[in-house]
Parts: C-alpha cells; sequence; structure tokens
C-alpha cells in the first residue's frame, strides 16, 4: 500500500457547502465530504440514512480510535484516531468493505459482523492479530468493544468499534515473563553447555530467528559448543575473529550491541567477512558482546537467514539475555572448578597452599589480614616494599592512622557496610609512606566466615594516576592546539582581506605623495594618511605572522651578530634604568631564519620585557646550542637548535597568563596600550621556520622568552643585502592586467599608467584569456593569485605554453604557497609605486630603467 495522504483544502465555501454532520470532523471527515459514494454500498451522501449520519458525527469528533462498518459489506468508517492506526493502509481504507480492507483478519471481522448485525456485543481485552499496517507483518494486541449501531428504523444496520492498541503493554509483560522463566530454566543448569543450549533455543524460537549461539572468546578465536539453527547448517567449533575485518572487530571492543539489517549491503563487512556470513547462510545479526569487567569474554549472536529489520526491543532483549547467560556461564564454570577441585582436594591443598605462600611473598600488591576493631593481623613484604614502613609498624598501629585524612571516613564506613551485608567491595584511599608522602590504593576488600576478621588487596595506583593526569594534560594541549589552530585560520582570513582593502589605499595616497598633491598642509595630512596606513601594514603583518601565513624568506643568519648589532638599538630603546647584557656561547652554527622578521621579533621581545621592568631592572639576551629529543616535555619539535632568550627581572606572569599569552590580542597592558599580537606574531614566525616558542616564568621571578631556530644545514653569506632606492621605470608597451577586486585593479592601473604602460584591464583570468584569444598581445601579465574560477598561479602555467615570451607577476594578498611554482615572479600586497617599480624591473620587461 502507498503511504500517500490525500490532503483535502478547507475553504469557506466549502465548509458552508458540506453536510453538517461532517462538520468539524477534522481530516478523515473532508475525505469523506470529496469521496464518491454513489461506488459504494451506502450509495450518494445526501442519501444516507440519518442514523448513519448521526454516528457518523459522533465517531468523527472522538479523539479516541473508532470505526463503524456499515451494512453487511461492512463499509468503513473511522476518524482521525483511527487513521494513526490504520498506518500506511489509510487513506485507502475509508470506505472500502472492512473483509478487503483487513484481509488478513477476514475471519475474525466475519465473526464480528455477523454477531454486531444480529443485535450482539463483543469484547476483547488484549486480542492478538497480525496486521500489515506498514508493508510488514506485524504482531498487535488490542482492547476491542463492538456494539451494533441501529438505522432509524431501530434494525441493525452497522457495526460500531471502540479500539485501544495495548500492544506496548502486552509486549512488555511478556518480555519480563519470557526472561523471569528464562532466569528459572537456567538456574538449575549446572554445565556451560546446557545453559548456552536451552538460552539458544528459547531465543531463537522466541525471535523466529534462524540461529542463536553463544561463543567464547580467547586468543583471537570464538568458540561455539552447541548452536540453535533451524533451516540452516550448525557452525559448532572454533573460528578465527580476524576473518571478521577490522571494521567489525573494532565496533566489538566498543562493548555496545553490533547489529546489521542487511550483510550484502553492511560497509563495515570486508568481502571475507560478506563472503563468510553468506557461505553460514547469514542475512542479518545482532550480536551482543559480554565483558568481565574491561576483557571482552564472549558473543551471544542472533542470526536471520535473510535481511531483517530489527527493532529496538529485539536488540534490548538480546542483550538482556547475554548478561543473563554470561552469568550463569560464570556461575557453571564456578561450579565446574570446584567439582575439579574437590576430586584432587588434598593434592590441591597442598599446591594452592604453595601458591598463596609465594603469592604472599612475591606479590606486588598489598596483602593483609585484619579485623573490624582496627587492627591488622598479618601484613605481606608488599607493604614495606611499597610504603616503607617494616611489619612491626604495621601491625602495631591502627591502619587508620595510615590513611590520609579525608579518605578515612569513607574507608572506615565501606568497611563497616561489608561488615553488616557480609558481601565483597571495592574503594579507593591514600596510604601514607614511611617518607611523608601518599600512595593511591586500589583495595578489594571480602569478609571471612568468622564475622570478624577480613581480607584485603591493594594495588598501587601511582603509575595509573600519572596516566591519567598526562592523559588530562594532552587532551588540554590539544583542545589548546586546536583553538590556535582556528583562530589562526580566521586571523589569516581577516588579514588577507585587510591587504586587499590597503592596497589601493596605499597606492593611492603613494600617487599624492609622490605627485605633491594639495597645499602644504594637505601634503601634511596625506603623510599623516600614509604612515597610519603603513602602520596598518605592519600590524596585519603580525597577524599573518601569527597565523603563520607571512611571507618569509629564511637564510641563513649569524644569531651573534645580529644581537651584537642591536644590542645598541635596545638600549636605547629601554632607557637608562634598565641594563642589557648578553651571553652568547660561542662558534654557534648558523640559524634558519628571515633576518628582517628575526630582528622584528628581538625588539618586540625587548620592548615587553622593558613594560614588565617599570621600575628599571637587568634585561639579558642569551643564545646557545641545543637539541630537543621527543618526550622532553618542551612544546617543540625534536631537532637541533640555536635558542635565543630574552630574559628580564620583572614583575613575571602567573601560569594563566603564560598560558594565554600567545594568544592574539591577549595583552596585559591595558586598553590602547598595545595590540596584543606581539607574542602572537613571534610564536607564528618560529612555528612557521619548523620551531617553537617557550615562556618560563612565575609572579615577582621574571620571565625568559626562548626562540627556538632550526639550525641551518647552509653557511651565513657574507654579501650584506642593500638597501636601493627603487629604479624609475618608464615602459612601453601594454600591460594586461587582472584582478578580481575593482579597488585593487582601478589603484595599480594608475600605477601601471604612471610608468607609461597601456593598460588593459580583466576582471578575471578566463576574461584575460578570452582578450588574448581575441587578438591582444600584450608585453607583460600582472594576475592577482586567488581569485573566482581559475587562479592566477594557474594562469600563469597556461600562458607558458601558448605565450612563452609573456612576462607574468604574480600579487597575492599573503604567501598562498599551493599552486604558485617556486620560479614565478611575486609581489604582496599591500604594495607602493617603488615596490611595484621594483618588481617590474627584475623582470624582462619592455621598458626603460631611469
Amino acid at each position: 500500500m502507498s503511504d500517500h495522504r490525500t490532503i483535502v483544502p478547507e475553504s469557506s465555501v466549502a465548509e458552508r457547502n458540506r453536510p453538517g454532520f461532517l462538520t468539524g470532523g477534522g481530516a478523515c471527515a473532508r475525505l469523506i465530504e470529496h469521496r464518491d459514494w454513489s461506488r459504494t454500498p451506502l450509495g450518494p451522501i445526501e442519501n444516507w440514512d440519518q442514523a448513519l449520519r448521526t454516528a457518523t458525527a459522533i465517531l468523527l469528533r472522538s479523539p479516541v480510535p473508532i470505526v463503524m462498518l456499515w451494512g453487511a459489506d461492512g463499509v468503513m468508517l473511522y476518524n482521525d484516531a483511527y487513521s494513526v492506526f490504520a498506518g500506511a493502509r489509510h487513506p485507502e481504507l475509508l470506505g472500502s468493505n472492512v473483509r478487503e480492507g483487513w484481509a488478513e483478519v477476514a475471519d475474525f471481522n466475519d465473526h464480528v459482523m455477523k454477531v454486531g448485525l444480529a443485535g450482539g456485543t463483543l469484547h476483547y481485552h488484549d486480542q492478538e492479530l497480525t496486521l500489515y499496517r506498514h508493508g510488514r507483518p506485524e504482531q498487535v494486541w488490542m482492547d476491542l468493544d463492538y456494539s451494533p449501531v441501529l438505522d432509524s428504523e431501530g434494525v441493525p444496520a452497522g457495526v460500531i468499534c471502540f479500539l485501544a492498541e495495548t500492544t506496548a503493554r502486552v509486549e512488555g509483560e511478556r518480555r519480563t515473563a519470557f526472561l523471569l522463566a528464562l532466569s528459572d530454566a537456567l538456574r538449575p543448569l549446572d554445565t556451560r553447555a546446557a545453559i548456552t543450549s536451552m538460552a539458544s533455543e528459547r531465543l531463537g524460537e522466541w525471535l523466529g530467528a534462524s540461529r542463536v549461539f553463544y561463543a567464547e572468546i580467547a586468543d583471537g578465536h570464538m568458540t561455539v559448543e552447541c548452536d540453535y539453527a533451524r533451516g540452516v547448517p550448525t557452525i559448532v567449533g572454533h573460528h578465527s575473529l580476524e576473518a571478521f575485518g577490522p571494521d567489525l572487530l573494532g565496533a566489538y571492543r566498543a562493548g555496545v550491541p553490533v547489529v546489521s539489517y542487511d550483510v550484502p549491503g553492511d560497509p563495515r563487512l570486508n568481502d571475507e567477512a560478506r563472503g563468510g556470513l553468506a557461505d553460514r547462510r547469514v542475512g542479518a545479526f545482532i550480536d551482543v558482546i559480554l565483558f568481565n569487567e574491561s576483557r571482552w569474554v564472549g558473543i551471544l549472536a542472533v542470526q536471520s537467514a535473510t535481511p531483517r529489520n530489527w527493532t529496538a526491543a529485539e536488540e534490548s532483549l538480546v542483550q538482556e539475555v547475554g548478561e543473563r547467560v554470561k552469568s550463569a556461564v560464570e556461575r557453571a564454570r564456578a561450579a565446574e572448578d570446584l567439582r575439579t577441585l574437590n576430586e584432587t582436594l588434598e593434592e590441591q591443598v597442598t599446591a594452592r597452599s604453595a601458591e598463596r605462600d609465594r603469592l604472599w611473598y612475591l606479590s606486588q600488591d598489598m596483602l593483609a589480614r585484619a579485623d573490624y576493631a582496627g587492627m591488622m593481623s598479618a601484613v605481606s613484604p608488599a607493604w614495606s616494599r611499597m610504603l616503607g614502613w617494616s611489619e612491626a609498624e604495621l601491625l602495631d598501629r591502627g591502619y587508620a592512622s595510615f590513611m590520609h585524612p579525608e579518605d578515612a571516613p569513607p574507608t572506615l564506613a565501606a568497611i563497616a557496610h561489608m561488615a553488616e551485608t557480609r558481601q565483597p567491595t571495592r574503594f579507593e584511599n591514600r596510604i601514607a609512606t614511611r617518607g611523608g608522602g601518599w600512595k593511591h590504593i586500589e583495595w578489594t576488600v571480602s569478609p571471612e566466615t568468622d564475622g570478624v576478621n577480613f581480607v584485603a588487596v591493594g594495588r598501587d595506583l601511582s603509575d595509573a594516576k600519572a596516566r591519567e593526569v598526562a592523559l588530562a594534560a594532552a587532551q588540554e594541549a590539544l583542545r589548546q592546539s586546536q583553538k590556535m589552530e582556528a583562530m589562526g585560520s580566521l586571523t589569516g582570513g581577516v588579514a588577507h582581506d585587510f591587504n586587499n582593502l590597503l592596497t589601493p589605499i596605499i597606492g593611492s595616497l603613494d600617487m599624492l605623495v609622490r605627485k605633491g598633491v594639495g597645499s602644504e598642509r594637505e601634503r601634511r595630512l596625506i603623510e599623516g594618511a600614509l604612515q597610519s596606513a603603513e602602520r596598518a601594514k605592519t600590524l596585519v603583518q603580525r597577524l599573518l605572522a601569527f597565523a603563520r601565513r607571512q611571507p618569509l624568506q629564511p637564510v641563513a643568519v649569524d644569531v651573534a651578530r645580529i644581537v651584537d648589532s642591536m644590542a645598541g638599538l635596545i638600549g636605547s630603546t629601554l632607557g637608562p634604568t634598565i641594563a642589557v647584557e648578553t651571553a652568547l656561547a660561542p662558534d654557534l652554527p648558523p640559524a634558519r631564519a628571515d633576518l628582517n622578521q628575526l630582528e622584528m621579533a628581538l625588539l618586540n621581545l625587548a620592548v615587553n620585557a622593558r613594560d614588565a621592568m617599570p621600575d628599571g631592572g637587568r634585561l639579558t639576551i642569551a643564545a646557545a646550542r641545543e637539541s630537543v629529543r621527543k618526550g622532553d616535555g618542551r612544546d617543540v619539535p625534536p631537532g637541533h637548535y640555536v635558542r635565543l632568550g630574552v630574559a628580564d627581572t620583572g614583575s613575571g606572569m602567573d601560569a594563566e597568563t603564560v598560558k594565554r599569552a600567545i594568544e592574539p590580542f591577549f595583552s596585559t597592558k591595558g586598553i590602547g596600550k598595545g595590540t596584543g599580537l606581539g607574542l602572537s606574531m613571534v610564536h607564528g614566525l618560529t612555528a612557521q621556520l619548523g620551531g617553537g616558542l617557550t615562556i618560563d616564568s612565575a609572579v615577582g621571578a621574571g620571565t625568559t622568552i626562548s626562540l627556538w631556530l632550526p639550525i641551518s644545514a647552509t653557511a651565513v653569506s657574507d654579501d650584506e643585502p642593500l638597501l636601493e632606492a627603487a629604479p624609475a621605470l618608464q615602459a612601453v608597451g601594454t600591460a594586461l592586467l587582472v584582478d578580481d577586486e575593482d579597488l585593487v585593479r582601478m589603484s595599480t592601473a594608475e600605477m601601471l599608467a604612471d610608468f607609461s604602460y597601456a593598460v588593459v584591464e580583466a576582471t578575471s583570468a578566463e576574461e584575460a584569456l578570452r582578450l588574448l584569444s581575441a587578438g591582444l598581445e600584450p608585453d607583460i601579465l600582472v594576475t592577482d593569485h586567488l581569485m573566482q574560477g581559475m587562479s592566477g598561479a594557474e594562469l600563469a602555467r597556461l600562458l607558458k605554453t601558448t605565450h612563452p615570451e609573456l612576462p607574468v607577476l604574480i600579487v597575492s594578498g599573503y604567501a598562498e604557497e599551493d599552486g604558485i611554482d617556486a620560479d614565478m615572479p611575486r609581489l604582496t600586497k599591500p604594495f607602493r609605486n617603488a615596490d611595484l617599480a621594483a618588481s617590474l624591473a627584475a623582470l624582462s620587461v619592455p621598458a626603460r630603467i631611469g
């Protein structure tokens, strides 16, 4: 049957024309109104008997499920509540003959019609029926009350039924009864084979399964001693778990039931597992994994030969049966061990006594016998090895005196409760060592039969507690790493957009300065605006450094020479109240770093140190070669480094401030006294170079910030780069300019026009290709990198084939390395006229350098 529901819209006209007895009757009333009843035994609706109309009006307005079967054919009329009960058979069921509408229970309804039309009534409590409400058979239970409906002549003309579905309650009661009966049946059984056989048979019959078995797990195999098989072959024997595949084994280890509705289509199964299950005729299954504490000991498996949609109630039932089977199997195993023990009692008593003595003296756990009055009468040697106390000291004092004051009350309460219940118990506490420390101990205690004493086994949890602390630290480090990575991505994106905004601002202001536009006062204002824009550019560079997207030019640098050359600048910056000292190790290897960025970072750290010493102090800049190995506990990748440290004698930072110090925009200097980007910029710089940054600080003890710079594989070059004035560029020819940002493209076009280029503009790489295809022959291509569609690097790579002689300059908002070839000339936004001139001069372009 289709799940389609016919929705009949309301309207004021329709409401006025509707038969009165249907008014307010809900969705079913609208369906009745619009149905052609002349094709049914009831005839046209306007000819319906008044009794039929009245009964229909009553049932339509009822909130409980009601169905009326009218006439000898039992034509079905029902309300909205019944339509929910009917499921997917609604609305086709409305107006159908009951014998055809519910064909699977035709005999039942024949009897109802016979009794009702004869004037009789029927009542059924928890009547069980099998119905096809959603395309598959469902076992349902209902309370049903049938009464005759009289026509205008007082003759029974139909049967009305008030029903209430009780399936959920009945299934719950039957489930409970099944589990109780199963527990009662398993209780007297004393062998594992008998227990698993009975449980498998009862569960298989209850669920109508093809195969049910309990398997014990050991050494990567499962052993099936017996199974319930109906229409499928038995699988008694040993089976390797490896054949199940890693995905399914991983699901088993999670400890929750593993359910498959369709084995051929289950993505968790590899080909080997799928083939093996097909050979055993398994189309669907429920596997309940049974654990003994943390150890996987067994599986209770329920299988169907064909795909099957297991219900949540079925899955839960299998899990409950599994727990009962596991308990019964463990009881039987214990009984079998006891029988075996009794058979060789004398021999085993001797062996166990010797084993007990060995256990007593060799056990790493602390063993003891104690009384409820608070004294121990025997302790194993492990006590002295673990805690340092002698046996005499342990036996001369009450055991509560060794407990941590916070742990003594709950521990003594647990022991007292055990004395009352006569049941073993577990707890943890801290026990004093002779050296003044504390050991975390997990205790398992069990009462002896004399009612006076109990035995205790204590396991040292120090290593486990240390692992918990380490795990918590690792999880916190992961959270911090994820937070910083997210902030870095956000910051890099914002900085990229700022570069696009700053490019036309700086370019335009630079052009006004170069052309001397305006009066003297106006030129000063323009110069001030340009200086502010350059400061914004520096701020963006710090953002990019934090985000690890700052374009770097790493070379081999002499750290000692850099520190010596900057000592004077740093001293004048810090002022006379702060003494500057250096401690540079001899024969320092070259470090791999960006010279300009490193100088800026060193100056930034010195300024931070100055702010931490408002009353003066000492600043020490030190450099030495150090190596970091895995497990050192430093937040620096393993490797060999030049460690450049900046130490002050200032106020220092507490642990929380140290944790947040490298976060962008975090500052302790107060509003308006810093951007909070200094340390984050330095951290991003060292991380981008492959090194790291560490902070050692305590309140009142000063701060040491260390830059870990990787050792360079190349020697330091003796050639110092010279800062030259930008060349005066006089170009000839045509420049093709590609950029999807209108303001950036306009500003760049003005600069190119200043160099006497004839500029042709394109808003995308695709448009540029169309211009070239139409015959444009530019002398140079200047293109943005990141654009919608084809990127600038992809455009340049394509033109290497079609226009190999055309010089190309890539302009980017930051160091987008992906997709840009190393040999492609590039210019970083924002840039001034001189920067563009220098980049163009480095290309082989038709121009005159004046």
